[in-house]
């Protein structure tokens, strides 16, 4: 979710319906991290927002202390990391793996891939190049 909208505390409290006190008190445990402008106001986003309903849904409806939403937090945290960390490697290894196929393909090729690409390249720059491409646009003569 992006920073689209920013919102100042008595907004977010209302929307929420929460004590502008409490929202302090989840920036103080370090739950969230609104900006702030140039003369100190907070400024909460949409990704905050939805960061003050976790909390409220941990607390209230699952009865978890700020303690135990902060351990929350930061697993997630350490879970997403992880998951980009497992997709990277992932992408790494595919890679390697196509690399490998690629070069084993050209070791068992019955002409060496260098030679086949200058072949490939020395027709491509000769004429008959283009009446041949020219042929299969036309089709075949009648």
């Amino acid at each position: 979710m992006g920073k689209k909208g920013l919102y100042s505390i008595s907004v977010v409290s209302s929307l929420l319906d929460v004590h502008p006190q409490t929202i302090r008190c989840y920036e103080r445990k370090g739950l969230i991290k609104p900006t702030r402008t140039e003369g100190n106001t907070r400024l909460f986003s949409d990704e905050d927002l939805e960061k003050i309903k976790m909390i409220l849904r941990l607390s209230n409806d699952l009865g978890v202390n700020l303690a135990g939403i902060e351990v929350i937090f930061n697993m997630r945290d350490k879970i997403q990391q992880m998951e980009r960390e497992m997709i990277e490697l992932l992408r790494k290894i595919s890679q390697d793996y196509q690399d490998s196929l690629q070069k084993k393909d050209a070791e068992n090729a019955l002409v060496p891939i260098s030679e086949a690409r200058m072949r490939i390249k020395r027709f491509t720059e000769m004429d008959m190049f283009d009446d041949f491409k020219n042929a299969e646009k036309d089709g075949p003569k009648k």
